[in-house]
């Protein structure tokens, strides 16, 4: 079978109209639905694919697979078959927009809030994959497409899973080595170093990897490792650290860097060990839709039996993110503990002030006798200021009377101060009782109830 043109029936139902994009094993073209009148997506191997058994059944596997993903930010799957030659294809919903690589050509780095969106959506349908059984094994700028949902809002869905990564062995060494080649030339800047050295020996950590660099690269402009040969690229993966990206853009926050430099670990045990702990990182910092996204996630991985120990390891602590990202949610937290902290200080500040009035007061009451008030008939003070009356005083006082105590716990009236002091009432049979004698409550720590 040949490459299909413009204007080609394919399967008897789909008019072929023109060519989306040809990779190293397949094509992707746009086609009329003849019978429902609608536009769609074709992907089918090449010719020079086909000759190999193991990637026409891979072929038809992955598009299985993908079938099963119900994301939104998958390309909808709305058949799968084989043409008359046996050739298999694959029938999608027809995308609107550009893939991310696009949008770094025309419009350079992205502000890293959107960046974070965007990865995290990319997430949701690893997640989702990963959860099935499915790596990647091919993500890049290129397979994530950028459309609009119904409402105007972004959406980025992630495209080719497992399928471009094909690789068809054809028996001389040479021809291998060429078919390699040509078959990892559109991403191993995204590759994993445990894929390079074996495209078979890869889990959903290689993608957690390939999560790391696309993120790298759509807030510096720049891959983590760049080469002029393939085998250079191959020694700096396998063995070289990436600069940090802050190097290039040093106004990023640290807590970011720590994230993508997690996910760049040579050794796949140090990394994230799934996209659901990678989004509890990264949420943060995309504070409109990060949490939503990061708790999608989370729910699908554990609903495929992930433990929550699993899900949760995370690379920051919450006193780092606060410091480093200057997001409203951390920024949020740190003011309100700060107008707490204030309102502590000023409630601490008044006690001790009404503590230094009502001392001297007390202390200057010595020469003048107490006036007609008894205990029991005092206002009682507040709590605070029983609290701080309670507190001993820097300079000591003098040596005070009941009748003085009494006026220190409770200030006089606001009527004049009689010229003569009075003496409360003689109780029957005994001698006059002094107005100060009477105990005064306990006091009530105004901090108790909060700690």
């Amino acid at each position: 079978m040949s490459a299909p043109s413009e204007g080609d029936i394919l399967a008897g139902k789909f008019r072929i109209e023109r060519v989306l994009g040809i990779g190293g094993m397949g094509m992707v073209v746009s086609a009329m639905h003849i019978h429902l009148d609608e536009r769609v997506a074709i992907k089918f191997l090449l010719p020079e694919a086909l000759v190999n058994p193991e990637a026409v059944a891979r072929f038809g596997r992955e598009a299985r697979a993908a079938v099963k993903i119900k994301s939104e930010h998958v390309a909808r799957v709305i058949d799968v078959g084989a043409l008359e030659s046996g050739a298999p294809y694959m029938v999608m919903e027809l995308l609107r927009g550009r893939d991310l690589g696009q949008q770094l050509r025309e419009f350079g780095v992205l502000p890293l809030a959107l960046a974070v969106e965007y990865v995290l959506q990319a997430c949701e349908a690893l997640a989702e994959a990963h959860a099935m059984g499915i790596v990647h094994r091919d993500l890049k700028p290129a397979n994530l497409f950028l459309t609009m949902r119904a409402d105007g809002s972004p959406c980025v869905k992630v495209l080719d899973f497992g399928i471009s990564k094909v690789t068809v062995p054809t028996g001389s060494g040479s021809d291998m080595g060429m078919t390699r080649t040509q078959s990892i030339m559109g991403s191993p800047l995204y590759m994993s170093p445990e894929q390079m050295a074996s495209a078979r020996d890869v889990d959903q950590r290689s993608d957690v990897w390939a999560v790391g660099t696309v993120l790298y690269e759509l807030i510096t402009g720049r891959v983590p490792f760049e080469a002029e040969t393939m085998p250079q690229l191959c020694t700096l993966i396998l063995h070289r650290d990436p600069p940090s990206p802050r190097t290039i853009r040093p106004e990023l926050p640290e807590a970011i860097e720590a994230v993508i430099m997690r996910c760049l670990r040579k050794d796949r045990a140090q990394r994230y060990p799934n996209v659901g702990a990678l989004a509890r990182d990264l949420a943060m910092f995309a504070p409109d839709a990060g949490p939503r996204s990061a708790e999608r996630i989370s729910r699908v991985l554990s609903s495929s039996g992930m433990s929550s120990t699993e899900l949760s390891s995370s690379n920051l602590d919450a006193h780092t993110a606060a410091s480093n990202t200057g997001s409203q949610a951390w920024g949020a937290t740190q003011v309100s503990r700060g107008k707490r902290a204030v309102w502590l200080g000023l409630l601490a500040a008044a006690g001790l002030t009404a503590v230094g009035v009502l001392i001297w007061r007390g202390s200057g009451s010595d020469a003048v006798p107490a006036p007609d008030v008894s205990a029991a008939a005092a206002p009682k003070p507040p709590a605070e200021l029983a609290t701080a009356a309670a507190t001993p005083a820097l300079t000591p006082p003098p040596l005070v009377t009941p009748a003085t105590a009494t006026t220190a716990a409770a200030p006089p009236a606001a009527s004049s101060v009689p010229t003569k002091p009075k003496l409360a009432p003689r109780p029957a049979g005994g001698k006059p009782k002094p107005a100060g004698s009477a105990k005064p409550g306990p006091g009530v720590d105004p901090l108790s109830e909060r700690n």
